[in-house]
């Protein structure tokens, strides 16, 4: 599997040229996704075997934490990689318990790295965000992170983090666990976390972004672009200067039947992260080694590749094109260049949570041309599960 080093980032994810040095709410990048599932241990037995992620640290009974079980595990470099951290509880009445009766196995923190936790806060307070945490010190012998948190939307949260002082593998509490990756690596790098919300509340979320924490608008679906004949949904993407961050915001839109978005509200029990984009060097070798493990992905009818109109859209890529349809891979171009992208089945039980692979070759869209051929292969799958 190709691996990356962090200069291969900028392509790998888009990034842009940004001066971080006038932002009131500065962001360096993603510090970790948190997960609350049913079985934390399985769970990350699952990312490290099948996703190819190292697990580097843990927090359970054993080092004193009787509350849940936390694994930290990794995947690509160490400045710009993938942090995910898996928890779930151990003591019934941890809090932990609740939240995944309510929404199944989920995301329940965007963590952020930033440089200035308190100058965060400080202008969030400003611009009408509710503090779910203060500033604060964690501290141990690898030294000291500061911590805050502000809540976003649902019962999502974003904790911020500077652990420019701190040499530990996660946080105090967590202890070094190291066990490679179980399998081969599939992805590098986070390219972006969609978040569903309630009709009407997108533009609020979008405003929350941009105000609180400086945010641009970086793209917009609304209408046509984003509808079929059966259901329909408006999407607006927000993100940090440099384009590291990156939130595309959906919301349902009135349709003949329910869409995609109003089944995710309706089995999290409320807003929350649908999806998330893992960026990769080598999408074909990806798919190939998540599929040998059992991962299954979202069909893509033949016709696709066929349309002669999609074929002069793209026009050259990497790999011919049968080598996609092969796979059931979607390709999309605009201005800047092209992106490859390809959708997993739901994560857990639920039809919540779902993953997307995607490469990009210049291209910092989101498969604006490929929404249609998506939502008719979730449509698919609702119909199956008897929700649309």
């Amino acid at each position: 599997m190709t691996t990356v080093d962090s200069n291969s980032l900028r392509e790998l994810v888009g990034l842009v040229a940004h001066d971080p040095a006038d932002d009131s709410f500065p962001v360096n990048g993603w510090d970790a996704v948190v997960w609350v599932v049913g079985n934390a241990t399985l769970t990350a037995h699952y990312f490290r075997t099948v996703f190819g992620m190292d697990l580097v640290a843990y927090s359970g009974p054993e080092t004193g934490n009787r509350d849940h079980h936390g694994y930290v595990l990794t995947s690509g470099p160490v400045n710009g990689g993938v942090r995910f951290v898996i928890t779930g509880a151990v003591d019934p009445a941890s809090p932990l318990a609740e939240h995944h009766r309510r929404h199944g196995d989920g995301v329940a923190d965007i963590a952020l790295d930033v440089p200035d936790v308190d100058r965060c806060v400080a202008h969030a307070r400003a611009a009408g965000a509710r503090i779910l945490q203060e500033p604060h010190d964690l501290t141990d012998e690898h030294g000291t992170v500061r911590l805050a948190a502000i809540a976003a939307y649902g019962d999502t949260r974003h904790t911020l983090v500077d652990r420019s002082h701190y040499s530990g593998p996660y946080l105090p509490g967590y202890q070094p666990r190291s066990q490679p990756a179980g399998g081969e690596r599939v992805f590098q790098a986070l390219d972006h976390v969609v978040g569903n919300v309630e009709l009407g509340a997108m533009d609020q979320w979008v405003d929350f972004y941009r105000r609180v924490m400086g945010f641009t608008n970086m793209a917009e679906f609304v209408g046509e672009d984003i509808a079929t004949e059966y259901s329909a949904l408006m999407s607006k993407v927000v993100a940090s200067g440099n384009h590291m961050v990156k939130f595309p915001l959906n919301e349902p839109a009135q349709g003949k039947r329910a869409s995609q978005i109003d089944e995710f509200l309706r089995f999290y029990q409320g807003p929350g992260a649908q999806h998330l984009a893992l960026a990769t060097a080598d999408i074909l070798a990806a798919v190939d080694t998540l599929r040998a493990a059992g991962v299954e992905f979202l069909a893509t009818p033949d016709s696709y590749y066929d349309d002669p109109e999609l074929r002069a859209r793209i026009g050259h890529v990497r790999v011919p094109v049968s080598e996609l349809k092969a796979r059931g891979i979607l390709v999309d171009r605009d201005e800047d260049g092209y992106l490859l992208q390809i959708f997993t089945r739901p994560f857990g039980d639920r039809p919540t949570v779902f993953f997307e692979l995607i490469e990009r070759h210049g291209s910092a869209g989101f498969g604006k041309g490929n929404f249609r051929a998506l939502f008719e292969a979730i449509e698919r799958e609702q119909a199956l599960r008897g929700n649309l």
